[in-house]
């Protein structure tokens, strides 16, 4: 029991830190976007939460600390949809890497978990938008600057995750 007790706590402090480290990496560098919103490295920690933690506590991580981020920048209408979709993109980059790597290599099993990842990220936040702003038409003006944070954000957790985190034995023993 003390192990178990041991490790859940190891979890529950790595969710704390990777929630953290997404939170500061959205409001590190933030490029204002023409649709009031901004690119930032936050995706990258979110991928890389799924991957390290799963799909429970990587959707943790992901979605508090991006939700928090929204928080602390100013944009807490967008704090509820933010975390949902932070979550649900840390969720799916788990499922899709997990299941594709059976198949394929990580490499290209996590290009595809990321892509995925980012495919909820623009289709969510158009749809929130739309909702928010009562008219897609708008939404889809975000999706310009969401395609190139989807994009900057599925290379950086890869590259990052293929060259560093992956020769990390504590880090890949996790899932």
């Amino acid at each position: 029991m003390k192990q178990n007790s041991s490790k859940q706590l190891r979890l529950l402090t790595l969710t704390g830190v990777l929630a953290a480290l997404t939170t500061v990496a959205t409001l590190l560098i933030q490029i204002p976007t023409v649709t009031k919103g901004y690119i930032n490295l936050g995706d990258t920690v979110v991928n890389i939460a799924g991957w390290i933690l799963g799909p429970i506590y990587g959707a943790a991580a992901a979605g508090i600390g991006s939700a928090l981020a929204d928080l602390i920048a100013g944009y807490t209408v967008y704090v509820p949809a933010t975390l949902i979709i932070k979550a649900l993109m840390a969720a799916a980059a788990f499922a899709v890497w997990q299941t594709l790597t059976k198949k394929w290599h990580s490499f290209p099993s996590r290009i595809a978990a990321a892509i995925v990842a980012e495919l909820i990220m623009v289709i969510g936040y158009a749809v929130f938008e739309g909702f928010l702003y009562g008219s897609f038409a708008s939404a889809i003006a975000s999706l310009s600057g969401n395609l190139v944070q989807g994009i900057f954000g599925a290379a950086a957790s890869v590259t990052l995750y293929e060259l560093l985190l992956k020769r990390i034995p504590y880090l890949n023993s996790q899932n």
